[in-house]
């Protein structure tokens, strides 16, 4: 089976190798444009590395329906696409293999479809997520579905640490949705538009946290968010970022919602609505990412034993 691979990031380097160690032939790769930024002025792609490791053809079209991008991907004579963590792609490319299109979404559809369902199922709090195999169609992560798997989310996890662990087990649905198709016993079925729910891209403006929110849903929020983009309060005229925290009890300092402080000059600690939580994790503008004694051997905070 020759099989075109299209993605980006380095979620989607697992699902291309585990095709290529179990023997699919992938003629050619198509990534993104290389970006302003790496040591010699120019950043590639997770996958175009990896390719170009492997040897591997690539294509990195600016645009999905430029005439000769298009005449090259048909040259290659795909049986399969395999799309993990690309963009949304244009008819003409999605319906030119005779096997159709495959598409790799982070999510149990129709739940959390959209941009990142990653960072939005932790920030909502949900226990269990997964990932999906689909046939693409016209609109975004509407297509029939293939094969799912669901994953345990912890209670304390970041979409860092999610993410991590679903591009691996996101590789096996792949190998295992590559392989029904070819044995002909994959069986796509519709999604139930009525159960959808969506996962819109995230903007930083939006991560600002709200101290007055509940102890759990503020941390929700740190961890969904954690370590990118990451989300955000003020101390002083600086942004700083909350990347790991977990929840206490009781309140320590109501009087002080919103403003961190430090107890016993060891830890940092936030009020909320209804508690406290402890800041494990952080980041202040222009400095690398610090745990909370790191950050206090250096700065002072209001001090209180609650």
């Amino acid at each position: 089976m020759r099989i075109v691979f299209m993605g980006t990031p380095e979620f989607a380097v697992p699902s291309l190798k585990i095709l290529l160690d179990h023997g699919y032939e992938i003629p050619a790769v198509v990534t993104a444009v290389d970006k302003p930024g790496g040591r010699k002025g120019m950043q590639q792609s997770a996958i175009k590395s990896f390719a170009m490791e492997r040897g591997i053809p690539v294509l990195q079209p600016e645009k999905l329906k430029n005439p000769e991008f298009i005449e090259a991907l048909r040259a290659y004579q795909a049986d399969l696409q395999v799309v993990v963590a690309f963009r949304m792609l244009p008819q003409v490319v999605w319906n030119m293999p005779h096997m159709g299109t495959l598409n790799l979404h982070g999510s149990l559809l129709p739940n959390y479809r959209g941009a990142a369902p990653i960072n939005w199922a932790i920030i909502n709090g949900e226990k269990e997520t997964g990932v999906t195999t689909f046939l693409l169609q016209h609109e975004i992560d509407t297509g029939d579905l293939l094969f799912q798997k669901k994953i345990t989310i912890g209670e304390n996890e970041t979409a860092g640490e999610l993410h991590d662990r679903m591009m691996e087990v996101g590789a096996q649905l792949v190998l295992q949705t590559v392989q029904a198709l070819e044995a002909g016993k994959a069986q796509p079925k519709p999604q139930s538009n009525m159960q959808a729910s969506y996962a819109p891209k995230i903007h930083t403006e939006t991560c600002k946290i709200n101290f007055s929110a509940p102890s759990s849903t503020v941390h929700n929020f740190i961890r969904g968010l954690s370590p990118y983009p990451g989300a955000w309060t003020m101390l002083g005229d600086k942004t700083f970022k909350i990347l790991r925290t977990v929840v206490l009890r009781e309140h320590r300092a109501p009087e002080l919602q919103g403003v961190l402080y430090s107890p016993d000059k060891r830890t940092i600690c936030v009020d909320t609505a209804d508690g406290t939580l402890q800041i494990l994790e952080l980041q202040i503008e222009g400095k690398r990412r610090m745990s909370a004694q790191e950050f206090l051997n250096g700065h002072e905070l209001p001090v209180t034993s609650g």
